[in-house]
């Protein structure tokens, strides 16, 4: 569908009942601007998504409805996509797919329900922005209050060369080389044997060392926990004996963290916004780009700074916030830690979602496909879908390096991985890694042409995105 297509089939889809309600309202403004950081000593000129009451990103309550306006004050247009809610698609704020681009000076209004509590964030969806740090939060807390002091982290990379030069280094342009490790073989390789033979011949080749598994193919010049670093990391205040819910967001273009408690433990209660049906106990949460994670942790008595940590998956580099009882003294702590894992699906296996209808799912194979060589990435279509069917997706992954796979306007559940069937959590993203497979299942409910991409910035830019489409 080309764009004018898709643009133009918006009259024939409605929008929810409470949506007139809401356009009584003033909406809340949101503005599109830049800002100065401060990193390791240098100023950093990036971008911000500020609002009216002068913090990052929105904030509100369960039932009350999402009325925003986005003024677009930078010299070139943007977009801004609500990751996490599932409003109607000419909502979603895709440039190209449910909206016009939004010109400098100029503003546009979304309006829909929210009405789920959820750690969700905001971002551009146009070029490579995300990687100037247009993102914020957006937070729907639950509808009354509760007895908890909330703490919200987003964590984000950052590099002084500018997004299209990292992407030419990719590339093997001047300055830069193909980073090391492989991916899976190019394009037409192996191209007369079936896709499972083909996954099976490149697991006997990562097996044997030829072909081993590339975690990170851009390092940066900074990993940050709301805008700041580790050699000065931000200190929050926490009430003795309080009952602290971290609402952490993944809002780096390219890299996965570990969430690290410690030597303390929480409680899991909620990925990507939506709860667990049975809350874990955890000192450690992976955190694909792009996923969410609540963790409920009771302060202990008599406890000291607790250092709450974010380790770059596959390496020594670390960030963190630090949580700061009355009167808690504060010791530096060194930005280069013990090498993080590369982040796998042990806990996806362990966390329980909703019940799985009984009713039978139309199921579609997605192949995810690459060359590292030439830094081209794929995947598969996915066929039109009928409106009230159930739908599982397949995805295969067979490259060298791990995909978060986001799809636009649904929650999906994760119920198998490997061909290993479970009642898997509730998510909007979900990490495929190196030759391996999980299968997602949803409603086609939300008509419209939807985005299901990997949501690395660079794998998504360089080709791994397709649209979802029925009406």
């Amino acid at each position: 569908m080309n764009r004018r297509d898709l643009l133009l089939s918006a009259v024939a889809l409605s929008l929810p009942a409470n949506v007139g309600a809401m356009a009584q309202e003033a909406p809340f403004t949101i503005r599109v601007t830049t800002r100065q950081i401060d990193i390791k000593g240098r100023a950093a000129r990036v971008f911000g998504l500020v609002g009216q009451d002068g913090r990052p990103g929105w904030t509100g309550r369960a039932g009350d409805g999402f009325a925003v306006r986005v003024v677009n004050d930078q010299a070139e247009p943007t977009g801004i996509h609500w990751h996490g809610p599932t409003p109607p698609w000419r909502q979603d704020g895709v440039p190209g797919v449910s909206m016009e681009p939004i010109p400098s000076g100029a503003s546009q209004d979304f309006r829909f329900p929210l009405d789920k509590p959820g750690t969700h964030w905001m971002h551009s969806h146009l070029g490579m922005q995300k990687q100037a740090l247009m993102a914020a939060p957006l937070i729907v807390r639950h509808a009354s209050p509760r007895d908890e002091q909330e703490v919200v982290v987003l964590l984000q990379d950052f590099s002084f060369t500018p997004a299209d030069e990292l992407l030419a280094r990719l590339l093997g342009g001047e300055g830069g080389a193909v980073p090391h490790g492989s991916a899976a073989a190019p394009h037409g390789a192996m191209g007369g044997m079936g896709l499972v033979d083909r996954l099976r011949g490149l697991v006997g080749l990562a097996r044997r060392g030829a072909m081993p598994m590339d975690v990170n193919d851009i390092e940066y010049d900074a990993y940050l926990a709301n805008d700041r670093t580790l050699d000065d990391p931000e200190v929050v205040a926490i009430e003795a004996r309080a009952r602290v819910r971290l609402r952490v967001i993944n809002g780096s273009a390219a890299t996965g963290f570990h969430l690290d408690l410690g030597e303390l433990s929480g409680t899991l209660v909620a990925v990507d916004g939506d709860d667990l049906a049975e809350p874990l106990r955890v000192s450690s949460v992976p955190l694909a780009v792009s996923q969410r994670a609540d963790v409920l942790l009771d302060m202990p008595a008599g406890t000291g700074v607790v250092p709450v940590m974010f380790r770059r998956e596959g390496a020594r580099e670390r960030t963190a916030i630090l949580l700061r009882p009355p009167g808690a003294p504060i010791r530096r702590i060194s930005e280069l830690g013990d090498p993080a894992p590369a982040i796998g699906l042990e806990l996806e296996t362990r966390m329980r979602g909703p019940a799985i209808p009984v009713r039978p799912a139309r199921s579609v194979i997605v192949p995810l496909t690459g060359d590292m060589a030439s830094y081209r990435w794929g995947m598969g279509d996915v066929p039109p879908l009928r409106r009230g069917e159930r739908i599982e997706l397949e995805l295969r992954n067979t490259t060298m390096m791990s995909h978060p796979m986001h799809l636009h306007g649904h929650r999906f559940q994760v119920v198998a991985i490997d061909g290993r069937r479970l009642q898997g959590a509730s998510r909007d993203t979900v990490l495929v890694p190196p030759m391996q497979r999980v299968t997602i299942a949803f409603e086609a409910d939300n008509p419209g042409p939807w985005p299901f991409h990997c949501h690395h910035l660079y794998h998504q830019v360089r080709g791994m995105e397709t649209l979802v489409r029925y009406a």
